[in-house]
């Protein structure tokens, strides 16, 4: 069966809605942004192409998981509201993977599409 990057990215951007919702829990704040990008920093970043545009709905993800970390865990609407960004911007690095990405020699050695 060929696994497409389509595959690995939906797989990426589940684990890592996640780890939004599942915000706070087990998981401390300081490592929050860290384990919402590690799927796709993992099975998606070194397997296509760099491109700009992927970097900075990366990047977005990143600003987005530390703004939620650092809201106060008493203040529910503004938890929420941090949590929704962060899930958006989840959803762009998808898209963004999905319409922009080309998969590299590293990420055809490994079968992806």
């Amino acid at each position: 069966m060929t696994t497409t990057l389509a595959d690995h990215i939906g797989q990426a951007a589940t684990r890592a809605r996640r780890q939004a919702l599942n915000f706070p829990g087990s998981i401390k704040k300081d490592d929050l942004p860290w384990a919402v990008i590690d799927a796709f920093d993992a099975d998606i970043r070194g397997n296509v192409e760099r491109d700009r545009r992927i970097e900075e709905e990366r990047d977005r993800v990143l600003i987005a998981s530390v703004k939620l970390a650092e809201t106060p865990p008493d203040e529910e609407d503004e938890i929420a509201a941090a949590r929704r960004h962060l899930i958006d911007a989840i959803d762009y690095l998808e898209q963004a993977v999905l319409r922009f990405g080309i998969v590299n020699r590293r990420g055809a050695k490994l079968g992806l599409s």
